[in-house]
């Protein structure tokens, strides 16, 4: 029986997250492997938001493309919104809980630490929307496998880190948590805390057999935040917070059914300003309320945020 290679970074949180998967594949009776890919983003110390968004996926896809491997597991939020008609997302399993948690020295939670504290974060938005709160937060930059991030905690170099509480309950560190950001504090990256599960777009035999882990709810949610983050990113740069999901609505029939609910928002680097902006859609047109929240995000003024945004650090 042909054994199915799977690609991953090498971290422990990938390798984690992969091997989920290829407990999956085995328990359905296909053996598999894990094959592991060094990317850009591991050999760099760079911050994400210089080093570019795909980073961490572009080696595993040309690992696909190339035959090394036959599939591979991403974290969904690490791949760029444009399509690439080499591959397929034949799967997105059920999701880990999307929200942002914060590992802070003594237990503390974020309205407990005091002005001045020093936070850690590798990613804009997360800065933005801490700057945002009013809590006078001084924010560094975080770079690091999470082990290497909760350690700069622990040995006191930092007084708290964000990061997504997903990664930290794959690799079992959920102890730490010391808060879980509600999506009223902070809305996470689209796509946050949900796995692609990648191969070649011809690959029909293997696209089927991965497609028995697919979770519709999720694969809907997933939809709805990926279209508002590329309808944004092709109107403005600035950091962007999305979560979706899906919820039971009744109608005047009192019959039950399925909606997405979908809540976005943009913000300002400094965090001076945050739009925000929600909708509700049919599971089957999540890629529309996507687009259609984007739209309500520009109309009161995502565009003009980020030109005055650009304009300050102009100035600067």
């Amino acid at each position: 029986m042909t054994v199915i290679r799977i690609g991953t970074r090498g971290s422990l949180l990938a390798t984690t997250q992969a091997g989920v998967i290829k407990k999956e594949l085995e328990s359905r009776g296909h053996p598999a492997e894990l094959v592991i890919i060094a990317t850009e983003g591991d050999r760099s110390d760079a911050p994400v938001a210089d080093i570019g968004i795909g980073v961490f996926t572009a080696a595993l896809r040309e690992a696909i493309h190339d035959g090394r491997v036959d599939m591979a597991v991403h974290s969904y939020k690490d791949l760029p919104t444009a399509s690439d008609e080499r591959f397929t997302i034949a799967a997105i399993p059920p999701r880990e809980d999307a929200r942002d948690a914060l590992v802070a020295r003594d237990g503390l939670v974020l309205g407990e630490l005091p002005a001045g504290s020093t936070i850690g974060t590798s990613s804009p938005r997360r800065a933005a929307q801490l700057r945002a709160l009013g809590l006078g937060l001084e924010i560094r930059p975080l770079r690091g496998n999470l082990d290497t991030r909760l350690n700069r905690v622990s040995n006191g170099d930092l007084d708290g880190i964000v990061v997504a509480r997903a990664g930290l309950a794959r690799i079992g560190r959920l102890a730490d948590v010391t808060e879980t950001l509600e999506p009223v504090q902070m809305l996470p990256a689209p796509a946050q805390g949900a796995l692609a599960v990648e191969c070649r777009a011809g690959d029909a035999e293997l696209a089927a057999l991965l497609s028995e882990l697919d979770d519709a709810d999720t694969r809907a949610a997933v939809t709805a935040e990926r279209a508002l983050l590329a309808a944004l990113e092709a109107g403005c740069s600035a950091p962007v917070g999305a979560i979706a999901e899906v919820v039971e609505s009744i109608d005047e029939d009192g019959h039950v059914f399925e909606e997405v609910s979908l809540r976005g928002c943009v913000a300002t680097l400094d965090g001076s300003d945050v739009i925000r902006a929600s909708g509700v859609g049919r599971t089957d047109r999540a890629r529309e309320l996507g687009l259609s929240v984007a739209d309500e995000l520009f109309e009161l003024g995502a565009r003009e945020l980020m030109a005055e945004t650009h304009e300050e650090h102009r100035g600067e």
